[in-house]
């Protein structure tokens, strides 16, 4: 039984789910929009939204923090150029789910993950 054990485990080992996070949000900051699983989305949106604020910091060590987590240091660089700044006056809420339907080969519940850009 899994009493209080949080987070989603997506039929995954924690490496495999820590990779697949990785790169879920490294993929969502360097298009600004990903097309995954409801599931997936649910799991990495408290991820992204941790890794804006540490853009949004803008320090060295909020750098450091953030590289830990995304795959590719271009990625970094426009996380901490263009989305930090661009959110600075946001308290939250940098992420948005919208719901797209089923996928045609097993029915599951696909969604479209944004950047609020605003």
């Amino acid at each position: 039984m899994r009493h209080n054990i949080m987070g989603r485990q997506l039929n995954r080992s924690m490496k495999q789910r820590k990779a697949l996070f990785r790169n879920l949000a490294t993929d969502l900051f360097r298009h600004n929009r990903i097309k995954t699983t409801e599931a997936k989305a649910k799991a990495i949106q408290p991820m992204a939204e941790k890794l804006v604020t540490l853009a949004r910091r803008g320090d060295l060590h909020a750098r450091r923090l953030a590289a830990q987590d995304v795959c590719d240091p271009v990625v970094v660089q426009k996380l901490f150029n263009e989305i930090g700044p661009a959110m600075k006056n946001k308290t939250g809420g940098y992420t948005r789910i919208y719901k797209l339907g089923p996928r045609h080969g097993d029915a599951a519940n696909m969604v479209l993950v944004e950047l609020v850009m605003d």
